[in-house]
């Protein structure tokens, strides 16, 4: 049983020093709380050195009473602004309809009852990608709304932006894309986002952490593997006896407060 442990425990650090800021767990782990390293993001992005973030909350979760939910990578303001900065690998992630999705889930986030359309905050949903989904080799794309006729903006105050994760130039956006994909932090560029990544690939207290998340990690795939395999095993009675999903689950002795979750997912 302790050599497992031990043997899990190097697997872990192994996995810690490949680890980079492009990584959804990592990225949640060393942006949540942290204001210094997400105001480096943001003024890299949006060209001002000056922003000041206020707030950075990372995972957070918006239900949706009529519809789909949604997990916000990280979210952050500047007291004014709503920005969702979202770690995108694959490029069927950033699609566009994504992106308006992301948009109206903010928007609904932020409304309250009585809520004044002129009071909207302004919003920017930011895809920062493994690839150049565009195929255009710029390092940020800039998305929009404009009147078909003029191109004149139509200022509903929502904006969407792509980082392309391949420009790795020397300019502060590439700089910025290099420490995202880079994991050794004593080769960033950035002091500040290397002494978070620091913190959690050489201190004891971070390594602990990261450790414990990873763990974590296992055991939520492990609970949804099981998860899985036991809706295959009640769709499976279901179309091979023909009868209802609660006489399925009562046959595999599935517990009745776990049942409505199972039903919601045939």
């Amino acid at each position: 049983m302790r050599m497992d442990m031990e043997q899990k425990k190097r697997r872990y650090l192994e996995k810690i020093k490949q680890l980079r800021l492009r990584d959804d767990t990592f990225f949640n782990t060393c942006f949540d709380g942290n204001i210094p390293c997400m105001e480096v993001v943001l003024r890299a992005i949006m060209g001002n050195d000056r922003l000041r973030v206020t707030e950075v909350i990372t995972q957070q979760s918006v239900p949706n009473l009529y519809g789909r939910a949604v997990r916000f990578d990280a979210l952050a303001t500047d007291g004014e602004t709503i920005y969702d900065v979202e770690i995108q690998r694959s490029d069927e992630g950033a699609i566009p309809r994504r992106a308006r999705f992301n948009s109206s889930m903010i928007d609904s986030r932020e409304v309250s009852k009585g809520t004044l359309f002129p009071d909207l905050p302004e919003t920017y949903v930011i895809f920062i990608t493994e690839h150049d989904v565009w195929k255009r080799s710029k390092p940020l794309y800039k998305v929009r709304r404009t009147f078909e006729d003029t191109e004149e903006i139509f200022d509903d105050g929502a904006h969407i932006l792509y980082v392309n994760g391949e420009c790795r130039s020397e300019s502060l956006l590439g700089r910025l894309m290099h420490d995202f994909f880079c994991s050794d932090p004593n080769d960033m560029y950035s002091d500040v986002l290397a002494e978070r990544v620091r913190f959690f690939k050489e201190d004891e207290k971070g390594v602990a952490a990261m450790c414990k998340i990873m763990e974590e990690i296992r055991k939520d795939g492990e609970v949804q593997g099981a998860e899985t395999e036991r809706l295959k095993n009640i769709k499976s009675l279901i179309q091979r006896m023909g009868v209802t999903a609660e006489v399925a689950m009562d046959a595999l002795n599935i517990a009745k407060d776990d049942q409505p979750k199972y039903l919601a997912l045939l």
